[in-house]
């Protein structure tokens, strides 16, 4: 298929339809399954309960267009349903950006696709692309933005390409799972020259499945969208379940809703969209129609099941046997042998029995081989991440509280890593809760990849952050390096996140002061990292779901082990933009090169959060309204902050000066450009200062005692506050709390 861009503007409203084609195929039941060439397997259908599943997103449309009958569940086109597998497929478009040399001026296509409750993008049949020269574009999902750079080192480059990323193409080649949402996006600092306009005037992004993608560069000469024809379309493959975020055992027993595996020989299994169904082994069919699991009959695929030799075959339900003809006898090896007087017998007796113990004997030597081949694979793995280079240096340094554990005891700790003792999903793998033999929880990150230059230099980096010793973060016990992706160790933190206690379905009331101490204590943590550790750490990632919090709302902040250690060589950039949206600095979003004062950006998207009890994000808001960051700067340039503000706090006349001075604050750390932004160290000094005199008011309070609070930076003379180091409280709050004396 040539592809060519377009995504498609669709959201996935399964809408009902009444219009069924007269020369559809009719079942016993009376409902209709064909629509033109596709097959309509039920718990889908064109018509409405029994024909279909009682869920609106099952029930399809099939419409006419140019003489043809198409299948539609809302605005996509169904091309192929699996009932045993899960899976739909459908029709998509690429969103695009292309140059119209005849106004000088660049068109988009923005689109995006939102899926129902019921189904998700397959993670193992999709992937990314981006198509044209110096094409800088993502896709944001519901919690990922992934994307690539495609980079032409020709003008044209050349036909039939392997998508490498210097020729018109690249490609991210997975896709997080559960995503139910997606919008392509473009960087305007790539391909603004005319003199690569006139070339490859166009740009695409866009999901797709992988076993239909070619690359090829039909598209990049192209000047103007293409038209809606079916060639142009991109296919995407989609999961999908019975009901969302159930399990089996909730299935089962759940009076309210019918269970949908009613076929004999069939069992409930989960997917990443929900629960599903699937023909047990030996069975094949579909298993939400009543014996709609037939037995598969081995003798007649006898390619795939083989009886060997002359043996006969006889199916039987669920699986088959092999006998054979009369006047033979079956062998050790499941080969009819003729039957022959006692010696012979004897002979072959013998010689059985030499092959059992030969083959028992090969069999004990293969797992021996085995199991020193796997000794060497840990063993070389161990190396690779430099874990004797980590073993020196903590023998070499006595009292490094550091543990490198082998992969067989986090198995242990974490149930064989299952599933139900996920507590966290990062954005480059899982997070596990465990109990160590000695009793203690521990939390264990397990990655999914990494990089040639992080192997290299995992031990030291792990060495160093191994140092890291401060109250207010999440503490690295050890980590495994004989798996091929290291796994990391952290101590367990029982009380959940600052963005379950800001956003989570309670109605719990948060006090200034408790919100002051969070914001303190997270920076003072930061700061740390920053200026303190040795070499500096930056952590990449602050958001408040990285702020978890013990049983006394002490802050602890966390996932600094994914840190990127500060580089040395100022020239080195990042190609592959992927983090979190909401939270990113724009610099970094055109510079792709990760400073500390990316950290303090994110830092003041948290304070926001904390001002406001708004997520950072909203992707259901207003087009205006959807980063946290930019409602708050429009706020702060009208005059208008108050409007934003939690009612909680802002109903507090004592808080007012405070807020202001918070607020002041978090716009200094959303400067555009990084060097007007303060230092992590000089935003915790600030807000300790703003804390000391929350917890100690002025009214109770003589200026020696005032100036004993708040130390060396400031001193009260004459009723007034007068600053004497390099940071000060304005003028308004202090005529504030005067005014409160």
């Amino acid at each position: 298929m040539e592809l060519a861009r377009l995504l498609l503007v669709a959201v996935w409203v399964l809408a009902a339809a009444d219009v069924v084609p007269a020369a559809a195929q009719i079942d016993d039941t009376g409902c209709t399954r064909m629509c033109g060439d596709v097959d309509v397997p039920y718990p889908f259908g064109l018509e409405p309960p029994p024909c279909s599943i009682d869920n609106g997103t099952f029930h399809l449309n099939c419409t006419s267009v140019g003489g043809v009958q198409k299948l539609y569940s809302g605005t996509l086109e169904v091309t192929k349903i699996s009932a045993p597998y899960s899976k739909t497929w459908v029709k998509t478009r690429m969103s695009w950006q292309c140059f119209d040399q005849s106004t000088n001026q660049t068109i988009y296509g923005d689109w995006w696709l939102s899926l129902s409750h019921t189904h998700v993008l397959s993670a193992d049949d999709n992937k990314v692309i981006v198509l044209g020269c110096n094409s800088l574009a993502y896709m944001l999902s519901d919690t990922y933005t992934i994307g690539c750079l495609s980079k032409c080192d020709d003008i044209v480059p050349k036909v039939n390409s392997s998508c490498t990323g210097t020729d018109g193409c690249c490609q991210v080649n997975y896709l997080p799972r559960g995503v139910r949402y997606y919008r392509g996006f473009f960087n305007s600092l790539y391909n603004t020259t005319n003199h690569t306009w006139n070339k490859t005037p166009c740009n695409y992004v866009t999901v797709i499945e992988r076993a239909a993608f070619n690359s090829s560069t039909t598209y990049l000469t192209l000047t103007a969208p293409f038209d809606d024809r079916d060639e142009h379309t991109a296919p995407v493959v989609m999961e999908w379940a019975i009901r969302r975020g159930t399990t089996c055992q909730e299935a089962k027993t759940d009076k309210n809703t019918s269970y949908a595996c009613v076929s004999n020989n069939s069992y409930c299994a989960t997917n990443d969209a929900g629960y599903v169904c699937r023909c047990s082994d030996g069975y094949q069919g579909n298993p939400y129609v009543v014996d709609g699991c037939t037995d598969i009959d081995e003798c007649i695929e006898n390619l795939a099941y083989p009886c060997n030799g002359t043996a006969i075959c006889k199916n039987t339900p669920g699986s088959f046997t092999c006998s054979c003809p009369r006047g033979e006898s079956m062998s050790d090896g499941g080969v009819c042998m003729k039957k022959h007087r006692s010696i012979w017998m004897a002979l072959v007796l013998g010689a059985s029995t030499g092959l059992v113990i030969l083959v028992m004997a090969i069999a004990c030597a293969y797992l021996i081989q085995e199991r020193r081949k796997l000794h060497c694979i840990k063993q070389k793995y161990f190396q690779q991440h430099g874990g004797l280079l980590l073993f020196q240096e903590m023998r070499s340094q006595q009292g490094v509280s550091f543990k490198i554990f082998s992969e067989e005891e986090l198995q242990q700790a974490t149930g064989n890593f299952a599933e139900k003792e996920v507590i966290g999903h990062g954005g480059h793998g899982k997070v596990y809760k465990g109990v160590l033999k000695s009793g203690t929880e521990v939390a264990v990150k397990r990655c999914m990849t990494i990089d040639e230059q992080q192997k290299k230099e995992f031990g030291k980096e792990m060495l160093i952050l191994s140092q890291v010793n401060h109250r207010n973060i999440v503490k690295l016990l050890g980590c495994c390096l004989e798996v091929e992706v290291p796994m990391l160790v952290y101590e367990f933190i029982s009380n959940g996140t600052l963005f379950h206690l800001l956003h989570g379905n309670h109605s719990r009331h948060i006090p200034l002061d408790t919100r002051l101490r969070i914001a303190c204590e997270s920076a003072e943590a930061l700061a740390y990292l920053h200026s303190c550790a040795s070499p500096p750490i930056l952590h990449g990632d602050v958001k408040s779901t990285n702020i978890l919090l013990n049983g006394d709302l002490t802050t602890k902040v966390s996932d600094f082990g994914a840190s990127i250690l500060a580089p040395s060589d100022e020239s080195q950039f990042v190609t592959l933009v992927q983090g979190t949206y909401g939270y990113l600095d724009p610099e970094y979003m055109l510079t792709c090169q990760l400073t500390d004062k990316s950290d303090v950006y994110s830092f003041g998207v948290v304070l926001l959060e904390l001002l406001t009890r708004k997520v950072a994000f909203n992707l259901k808001g207003p087009e205006n309204e959807k980063s946290l960051s930019m409602v708050f700067l429009n706020a702060m340039k009208e005059n208008k902050l108050e409007d934003i503000l939690d009612d909680e706090i802002k109903n507090n006349i004592e808080n007012v000066e405070f807020i202001e001075e918070i607020a002041e604050l978090a716009r200094q750390c959303l400067e555009m450009c990084g060097v007007n932004r303060p230092s992590m160290k000089e935003v915790a000094d600030k807000l300790d200062r703003l804390r000391k005199v929350l917890q100690h008011p002025w009214a109770h309070k003589d200026p020696e005692e005032l100036n004993s609070l708040l130390g060396e930076s400031f001193s009260v003379n004459s009723g007034s506050l007068v600053s004497t180091g390099n940071f000060s409280i304005t003028k308004k709050v202090a005529k504030g709390l005067e005014t409160r004396r």
